[in-house]
């Protein structure tokens, strides 16, 4: 049997590859506090299900192709109490925000074209770009440094012909940074000086622990031609499975470009387009309450890191995700052997392995991006359970090169 190039080039999520570790760990009684997945507990809002409740068309049609008027009118109505001036024209719903990212690479990128790209990057970022036959380029960053972007030219260093664009998760999955208004303007700067575009994946806007530090891409008015916006509602409003997202854009000439691809996958469905309109009903005492929740978890979480001997990291600001570095010989070996061979009382830490968010699969070796999606009591058990297995592990190292 033939496969071709492009599906073998794939590989499995770092963020669920040990998955079957964690089932047989399961399978013999214990108890695994799972740091690995993005899945939020907080509760969906109950005005998502009373909006489904109201869904009975005589026949179940396909919906338009670039989203039904009503959430494109929501959606439009949401950027602009963040101050983002997006028309519902300007909107196309998409399956998720992975189909939006999945349309921007296609629309963007010829097999060999390349996107620049913070690293660590979320993985499936590589998988998006892979199935285009493109590349991404690594702009380099530091736990050290909180994973900041290092400096306009070294930046500018990497652009060459085939570059079409930046791409950034702002807040970041996987590392927690919200990056300054200086450096989203150096990317506005360097994005039309060279005429390439921003892929600004925002999905975990909500999610920024100091009111004061958030800056949108899609506040770069004089930049709105080329930044692609995507979103959408499943961490926002706690539904993963809903598959809704969106991208969003000023460029007439792109959005032309997204309808091809809209209408050769002819519609999201509708049930779910006719019920995310309700998530846009739901109060932002919401909202208030799950960032606070989510600043709690971070609080524990980073407390929790800083008290293991040997470990760097920084504090997330954003999003529920941090990366952090182990003293440890290999992050996949230790999440494995913690899995099989140590537990506290019959519970043990489950978490992903850091290499599988760059490029380059020999780095990050000995770091884990974790997400604090758990009860505050649940991650305080996670993180002792942690902090012994360091101590105890066997490929435990007693420095960690910078």
């Amino acid at each position: 049997m033939h496969f071709s190039d492009r599906i073998q080039a794939l590989k499995i999520s770092p963020i669920r590859r040990l998955i079957p570790y964690a089932d047989e760990a399961k399978a013999k009684g214990k108890k695994v506090y799972h740091l690995n997945i993005g899945q939020p507990d907080i509760k969906t809002p109950d005005e998502y299900f009373e909006t489904i409740k109201q869904f009975h068309p005589h026949t179940v049609a396909y919906a338009v192709s670039q989203g039904i008027p009503e959430l494109r009118e929501a959606m439009s109505n949401y950027y602009k109490s963040w101050n983002i001036p997006y028309e519902p024209n300007e909107i196309f719903i998409t399956a998720g925000g992975s189909e939006a990212l999945s349309f921007a690479v296609n629309i963007l990128c010829d097999p060999g074209d390349e996107i620049l790209i913070p690293e660590p990057f979320y993985a499936n970022y590589n998988t998006f770009a892979k199935l285009s036959l493109a590349k991404l380029t690594p702009i380099p960053t530091k736990a050290e440094t909180g994973f900041h972007l290092p400096a306009e030219s070294v930046i500018e260093s990497l652009i060459n012909s085939r570059t079409r664009a930046i791409w950034i998760s702002h807040p970041c999955n996987p590392t927690g940074a919200i990056y300054t208004p200086d450096e989203i303007q150096m990317l506005a700067r360097l994005a039309k000086k060279h005429d390439i575009f921003i892929i600004a994946d925002e999905v975990y806007r909500e999610f920024v622990y100091e009111a004061d530090e958030f800056m949108s891409f899609g506040h770069l008015t004089d930049a709105l031609d080329r930044v692609i916006m995507i979103d959408s509602v499943s961490k926002r409003y706690s539904v993963c499975g809903a598959r809704i997202g969106c991208i969003a854009i000023k460029n007439k000439e792109f959005l032309a470009q997204v309808m091809k691809l809209c209408q050769g996958r002819l519609c999201v469905s509708a049930l779910e387009q006719f019920a995310a309109v309700g998530l846009y009903k739901t109060p932002k005492s919401y909202l208030q309450e799950v960032n606070q929740e989510y600043k709690l978890r971070r609080d524990v979480l980073y407390k929790g890191l800083k008290a293991i001997d040997g470990v760097i990291c920084h504090e997330p600001k954003g999003a529920f995700y941090t990366m952090a570095k182990l003293p440890v010989d290999s992050a996949e070996k230790f999440i494995i052997w913690m899995l099989q061979n140590f537990d506290i009382n019959g519970e043990t830490t489950m978490a992903a392995p850091g290499n599988g968010f760059y490029a380059n699969p020999e780095h990050g070796i000995n770091e884990m991006r974790m997400a604090y999606v758990l009860k505050k009591e649940d991650l305080e058990k996670a993180l002792n359970i942690l902090k012994h297995a360091v101590e105890a592990y066997p490929g435990r190292v007693e420095a960690i090169k910078a």
